[in-house]
């Protein structure tokens, strides 16, 4: 059984076909080769930048760490190749390939990891890097730790950004790498139940999952019978279905709370891509060092699902790909909903890469922006149940206080469907980010604000 979430739409009419993934649905994951150079970002995550543990000069194996740091909410970087550091610079560690691909000592290995104890998978997760590959890119290790009781674990297979099929290939092709990263993470978690939830337009993937789940269970003679069976649930589909909270919804019937977390609805979301890099750096203690990442749009000559090394530039999978067939109007990190424009091709593919859109003008047309017509199509697409007419107009009017006191706009999850239906064609999502950023700033004023305050009372007192 499934809850249908308020608001959402199906982002079909516009794109054409099936979403746009028909580009590269039938397309199998393809192993890019390893590109001569690499830039690795120190920052691929939610948290705390790496500092660099090499330097210029110094020649590093594929899997060995190259970037760490002391604080807490970080997750480690690794050499995606081997070869010799050329330089670190605007906040990357770059290497030459030296063509060798040669691992560092002691990887891959082979380990039993239903012979770990917790504690020791969760390390191997830390070790590993690993970060959730959805795109939020929040370290893996710290959401396993939740400082609430939670009892189920949701799989996040939807996939529901148009374009992006990665996740989708992965599981029809690899759904072995998917269930037994589930079955780890339940181990860790201590979960009662676990669910891989996949949207109904991906029937192959669920029918891999689900033979699967059954083969690797049926086949476990460990202590480990005792985890939850996991369960494959097909949902509707629909956008943004693939967000934590609309997740929850679907999968649970609870409601995760306005300003709260998943852990407050009694579960923890984890990407299908995530799940399978645990599963590698558990059984095999390999670290996140390549991942797979749709490249696609219509401006693509050949669009493929490729696994590629972090690190590896927009400008090298493009031309992996053939190039441009067109003149693209616009390329996106990501998906056509959430994603962020880019300016240029050198640009690196990171840890939360899921895709790579270059689309043309036919596609991208948005005709001019009107003022609002208050028809509160927005209103009805909002999953979170905001007032996005509304937070766009305070947005231009730069009035913080009244969209963040009054309007929620922190609430705001960002996933465009109100510009996606809006007839004015308001970049509503724009105004709203600018509005949260704004927010952000006015706390931190505030706060300092406070702060002087205090010192100042009790300067007073002294």
């Amino acid at each position: 059984m499934f809850h249908r979430f308020f608001g959402g739409i199906h982002p079909a009419g516009r794109i054409g076909g099936t979403e746009g993934k028909e580009l590269a649905r039938d397309a199998a994951i393809e192993e890019m080769p390893a590109p001569a150079t690499v830039a690795i970002p120190l920052a691929q995550h939610i948290g705390a930048p790496c500092v660099p543990c090499v330097k210029p000069g110094d020649v590093v194996k594929r899997g060995q760490r190259i970037a760490t740091t002391d604080a807490f909410l970080h997750a480690d970087i690794h050499a995606s190749v081997a070869g010799k550091v050329k330089k670190i610079e605007n906040g990357a560690v770059v290497i030459e390939s030296d063509g060798t691909d040669e691992w560092v000592e002691g990887l891959p290995l082979d380990r039993d990891w239903h012979a770990m104890e917790k504690d020791d998978l969760l390390a191997a997760i830390k070790d590993a890097g690993i970060v959730g590959m959805g795109g939020a890119t929040f370290p893996a290790f710290v959401k396993l730790q939740p400082k609430k009781s939670v009892d189920v674990l949701i799989l996040n297979g939807a996939e529901c950004e148009p374009y992006l099929t990665a996740d989708d290939r992965l599981m029809r092709e690899e759904p072995e790498r998917v269930v037994e990263g589930a079955r780890i993470l339940a181990r860790v978690l201590s979960v009662r139940r676990v669910v891989l939830a996949v949207e109904e337009n991906k029937p192959e993937a669920v029918a891999a999952l689900t033979k699967a789940a059954e083969a690797l269970v049926a086949a476990d003679t460990s202590l480990d019978k005792s985890l939850p069976r996991p369960e494959v649930v097909t949902l509707p589909t629909r956008y943004p279905q693939g967000a934590e909270k609309m997740l929850i919804y679907a999968v649970t019937g609870r409601e995760v709370p306005l300003g709260g977390l998943p852990m407050d609805a009694g579960a923890v979301v984890q990407n299908v891509g995530t799940a399978a890099a645990i599963f590698d750096a558990c059984a095999h203690g390999i670290p996140l060092i390549e991942r797979i990442t749709t490249v696609s749009g219509d401006a693509i000559a050949h669009p493929k699902n490729l696994r590629v090394r972090i690190g590896t530039s927009y400008q090298d999978a493009i031309d992996y790909c053939g190039g441009f067939s067109e003149t693209p109007d616009k390329i996106l990190a990501g998906g056509p909903m959430m994603g962020r424009a880019q300016e240029s091709l050198d640009v690196p593919i990171t840890k939360g890469s899921s895709g790579i859109l270059a689309l043309t003008r036919k596609i991208t047309e948005h005709g001019p922006e009107l003022n609002c017509i208050r028809c509160g199509r927005c209103v009805q697409a909002c999953p979170m149940g905001l007032i996005p007419s509304m937070l766009s107009i305070l947005g231009q009017r730069k009035d913080v206080t009244k969209a963040r006191d009054d309007y929620g706009v922190m609430n705001c999850i960002e996933c465009g469907c109100c510009t996606y239906v809006c007839p004015a064609k308001r970049n509503i999502v724009q105004y709203i980010r600018v509005t949260k950023g704004a927010v952000k700033n006015l706390a931190a004023k505030e706060k300092a604000k406070a702060q002087a305050a205090a010192q100042k009372k009790e300067a007073a007192k002294a």
